[in-house]
């Protein structure tokens, strides 16, 4: 059993440390860094978190995929694309196009 806390709720203080204390004391020339620091510290957690099943999937969504089934093919992408966004970007897994 690991201890706590976990890496991921490491990373996700490190992302709090970085916007809500570091970055209201650095110069205006800096903001921009702390928010990426803070949000790929967010990214890295999110991985820790869903990366394990995100790829179990992936695996068997595509190994289910009938040879020459381009619909089924779309199908598993469009899901193995949404666990990528769930991780990377918050959000955008849930759009549904136009």
């Amino acid at each position: 059993m690991q201890n706590r806390p976990s890496a991921a709720e490491l990373l996700e203080a490190l992302a709090e440390l970085l916007e809500d204390t570091l970055l209201p004391a650095l110069p205006p020339g800096l903001h921009h860094r702390a928010r990426v620091g803070a949000n790929l510290a967010r990214i890295l957690s999110r991985e820790i978190d869903l990366g394990p099943e995100a790829d179990r999937s992936e695996i068997e969504l595509l190994a289910a995929v009938p040879d020459g089934d381009k619909r089924a093919l779309w199908q598993a992408l469009t899901e193995v694309v949404r666990a990528d966004l769930a991780i990377a970007k918050p959000g955008y897994d849930s759009w549904e196009g136009e």
